[in-house]
């Protein structure tokens, strides 16, 4: 223990022994005196020093402190915060209350001199004893005449948002409010990153017996489109910060139009609420100006759920409803922490109808009777009909790609699709970066399955597509039109593969860049012998076969289709079609960018036949609608033999561009698979 210096010792001591000696003698009258007279001075210094302290709180200029508050604001907002009227303060009271005139919050720097928020009059008024139960509850917030002004570049930037470079914003939180007062109040906003211009007014009075005490109201433009919100709030008057406070509200864009019911659970923290929640309108990717959110091209939908939000997190739950001619469900969850949002959905339909996927790649649904479609996709499917294509143009907007991050699955129990035994569907895909990658995409048929990967890449200034489909396990009758007897006129296995890159901000651009390469192989099967006789042009025996209705078959020894593709041209380099009465042997191409084919296939018979036609087969025009003929001056009935070939030969034809194997081992092919497999055709 440390040593005391002698002389405060010895003072220490002689204190102890007066006390000592004090109390072994008892309290004298004069002592008791003594005593009351330093409890009544030290009363007085006490009383006297309150009273000092509450006339300087009376008396005091409260104006003395506009400057050291305004600097104080501005230093924790990192912008110019001025009071520019009095400032006044009612301290004493269970309710004190202060108030606040000319109050203004200037504008970033990036976005000039105006002012972010302007106020008349602030009035705040606290209830004291809460704060000891460690509650902050406001009697009463009063603004009269706010206006805000609220601002977002193309970059991102906001005028709103006041945290550091580096932090997120966080959701408004402000105290539980018993009596919210807005007089006058006025609101605009211009967004360029979502093309919003808007100016309404804000109004929160006092209703008794009133069914809103809350509105905020106005109107402007959403991407070119008329904009209307209306939101409306409970009486403000007794709010009860321990019960949820309601709201609705109403937003309309154009022929969008989403309207919403809910709650605060505590009144009135903006990060936490939950609302019932419905949508419709002609397209998703419409709401982007809503919500920030890079949502797919769609046909017609309407959608509800149940919309929560906790902090930084939004979950839409329930989700259901149709999109287009396809109903929709699942769940989905949007966490806005980061750079970007960050979506991850959960989604699934009983039945696709598989015309609604068009919409995704830009291009349009079917327009028939009990079809569902917008009046722009409407335009659009006229247009490709006119043009007969089948690649849309429209382009994609990168910026938003780049703008979230997403995780998805997907899956549909069934899928409608009159021209295509397809059974049903599923794909998993992410996004992060302005990179798209659908690691799985499977449409399931009732034997094999089209399967693969397929990329989009965002980050350059020209978007790259990357496509990697097989098709599997397939048999030929589910693909081709049945003909007369209900019977197919080619049977049998049939295996594919494309791989194509392409550069383009379209699908139809990406197309007519492509490079790559496919393949296209039928093992082994049947054909209608009145087909192979016709391949070889054997014209009497081909012709005599179909005119007797003569369903006898052939075996198919092995088909192969190698393409090579390069500037969206996929030219092919070996076309065999081996049947036992017929060898065929062909050339052509698939002009991607012009949507066009141009194939020639020459048939030799294997056997001698007494009249045969020199004359190749082929297969032209647009890839929705080619033309099947021959090459032959006046040759006999070209219209009908066309006509007849044309139930084999446009199928397989427009089958060419979308499929190659992971290839079945077949000794009637073997050798030809090798061969093309040599050639660096994507066989494996």
């Amino acid at each position: 223990m440390p040593q005391l210096p002698p002389g405060l010792s010895r003072c220490l001591a002689a204190l102890r022994r007066r006390a000592a000696e004090t109390q072994a003698r008892g309290v004298t009258p004069d002592a008791r005196a003594s005593l009351r007279r330093g409890a009544l001075w030290s009363g007085g210094v006490l009383g006297a020093v309150l009273l000092v302290l509450g006339l300087f709180l009376l008396l005091f200029d409260w104006n003395l402190l506009r400057g050291p508050i305004g600097a104080l604001a501005s230093a924790r907002l990192g912008r110019e915060v001025m009071l520019a009227g009095d400032l006044e303060a009612r301290p004493w009271s269970l309710r004190p209350s202060a108030s606040i005139n000319g109050l203004s919050i200037a504008d970033p720097e990036w976005a000039g001199e105006g002012k972010t928020l302007e106020i008349e009059r602030l009035t705040v008024q606290m209830e004291l004893l809460p704060l000891f139960r460690g509650r902050t509850i406001l009697s009463r917030l009063e603004l009269t005449r706010p206006v805000a002004r609220l601002r977002r570049d193309a970059e991102g930037r906001a005028t709103w948002d006041f945290s550091k470079p580096g932090e997120t914003s966080e959701p408004v939180d402000l105290p539980a409010i018993r009596r919210f007062i807005i007089e006058g109040g006025e609101l605009s906003v211009v967004d360029a990153q979502r093309g919003l211009r808007f100016s309404g007014r804000v109004d929160a009075r006092e209703v008794r017996g009133g069914d809103s005490g809350f509105a905020l109201t106005g109107d402007g433009e959403l991407n070119d489109e008329a904009f209307r919100l209306r939101v409306n709030g409970g009486p403000l008057i007794n709010v009860n910060p321990d019960e949820p406070y309601p709201f609705d509200a109403d937003i309309r864009a154009g022929a969008t139009r989403v309207t919403a019911k809910g709650a605060l659970p505590e009144p009135f923290d903006l990060g936490r609420f939950g609302l019932d929640l419905t949508a419709e309108g002609p397209d998703l990717a419409r709401l982007y100006g809503l919500t920030g959110l890079a949502l797919p091209n769609t046909p017609p939908y309407r959608l509800s759920g149940r919309l929560l939000r906790e902090g930084q997190i939004y979950r839409l739950d329930d989700l259901g409803g149709r999109l287009g001619d396809s109903d929709l469900s699942g769940s989905l969850r949007v966490d806005v922490t980061g750079d970007r949002p960050f979506l991850s959905a959960d989604l699934r339909s009983r039945r696709l109808d598989l015309d609604d996927l068009a919409t995704l790649f830009g291009g349009a649904p079917s327009t028939g009777t009990g079809e569902t479609a917008s009046a722009p996709q409407e335009a659009m499917a006229r247009r490709l009909r006119a043009e007969r294509r089948l690649f849309p143009d429209t382009t994609l907007d990168v910026r938003r790609i780049r703008s979230m991050d997403a995780e998805l699955t997907y899956r549909a129990d069934a899928i409608e699709a009159p021209n295509l035994p397809l059974r049903g569907a599923k794909v998993r895909l992410t996004l992060e970066e302005g990179f798209l990658d659908a690691q799985e995409v499977v449409f399931s048929l009732p034997q094999g399955a089209f399967a693969g990967r397929i990329s989009l890449d965002a980050r350059p200034e020209t978007p790259i597509t990357d496509l990697d489909m097989r098709l599997t396990r397939a048999r030929l009758e589910q693909l081709l039109p049945a003909g007369e007897g209900g019977v197919a006129p080619l049977s049998g296995d049939l295996v594919g593969r494309v791989k194509l890159r392409g550069a383009g901000a379209s699908v139809h651009r990406a197309f007519a860049n492509a490079e790559g390469e496919a393949l296209l192989v039928v093992p082994q099967g049947e054909i209608r012998e009145a087909f192979a006789e016709l391949i070889g042009i054997n014209v009497t025996r081909g012709l005599g076969l179909l005119l007797t209705d003569d369903q006898s078959r052939s075996p198919v020894r092995c088909a192969v289709a190698h393409f090579k593709g390069s500037g969206g041209v996929l030219r092919a380099d070996h076309i065999v079609f081996d049947t036992e009465p017929v060898l065929g042997r062909g050339e052509g191409e698939i002009d991607l960018g012009r949507e066009r084919i141009d194939f020639r296939l020459d048939g030799e018979p294997k056997e001698a036949r007494l009249i045969r036609l020199m004359a190749p087969v082929t297969v032209r025009g647009p890839m929705l609608a080619p033309e099947v003929g021959v090459e032959a001056a006046g040759a006999i009935a070209q219209g009908g033999l066309a006509a007849a070939l044309s139930v084999v030969a446009a199928p397989l034809a427009a089958l060419l561009p979308f499929i190659d194997p992971g290839l079945a081992e077949d000794a009637a092919c073997g050798a030809l698979i090798a061969d093309a497999r040599k050639a660096g055709a994507p066989a494996n």
